[in-house]
């Protein structure tokens, strides 16, 4: 029970990688409150967690959106006290060639992706400034270290994901506060199968190095040790998780 009496944010916490880091973080004790932009998602969700001896809250919110953030915040403050543990996992992905994306599309995944990441830590880090204490695991991608065709918009908003955690980790260093990124290799999700056809899933696995996709609860159990104390020395990293697709 590493995280008992923490309170955490999972966004896109209904489903694939978001849900098994919520059901990680629920098992090792830590009040969860899982957000996804489907509202009864996020409720069946918390609902499963709670059943299974967990806490948790589910609220439908678009992370792109700060008055919604705000006002799911301020819920969950009410409810169980202020937020220690931050997971932004929240994303979409698809593939159009480079010279085929419109401004609109482009606009659409860095909003999602990389903006959404600014406005909910914003909101969340004058918690864990006033404790002292605060852990920020950012759900970046190993497109971002490899490069991906057919996927600049998706790559350049998770690159800045990246970025934008070595930044905040300089700037917070001092204040108890960790910022840590994770960049997924190939994970076995619904949004992955939505993606890919069967064949083109088959394909990737038999190109990895282990020979399998991974397993969302792969990237929970990483970010469930980076939101522990058994991190409080680690910073500014980027903890790839991706069968050996990409060596740091």
């Amino acid at each position: 029970m590493k995280l008992a009496g923490k309170i955490a944010i999972v966004t896109g916490g209904a489903s694939g990688i978001g849900l098994a880091i919520s059901q990680r973080f629920a098992q090792e004790g830590a009040v969860v409150a899982v957000w996804d932009i489907n509202e009864a998602g996020a409720q069946k969700a918390a609902n499963e967690l709670v059943a299974a001896g967990g806490k948790a809250v589910g609220f439908g919110v678009d992370v792109s959106n700060r008055a919604q953030i705000e006002a799911a915040t301020n819920s969950i403050r009410k409810q169980f006290g202020p937020i220690n543990i931050l997971v932004n996992n929240a994303g979409i992905s698809n593939y159009i060639s480079f010279l085929d994306m419109t401004e609109e599309q482009w606009d659409r995944m860095i909003n999602i992706n990389l903006k959404s990441v600014f406005l909910v830590t914003q909101v969340v880090l004058p918690d864990m400034l006033a404790a002292g204490w605060g852990r920020v695991v950012n759900i970046s991608s190993s497109s971002t270290q490899t490069g991906s065709p057919k996927m600049a918009h998706y790559v350049a908003s998770k690159g800045g994901v990246i970025g934008f955690t070595k930044a905040l980790a300089r700037e917070y260093s001092e204040k108890g506060i960790t910022f840590n990124n994770v960049p997924p290799g190939f994970v076995d999700t619904p949004l992955l199968r939505a993606t890919l056809s069967d064949a083109a899933v088959e394909a990737q696995i038999q190109s990895s190095p282990m020979k399998r996709a991974g397993k969302p609860e792969d990237i929970a159990a990483a970010c469930a040790f980076l939101a522990s104390d058994d991190a409080g020395y680690i910073t500014g990293h980027t903890l790839s998780v991706n069968g050996g697709r990409y060596f740091n």
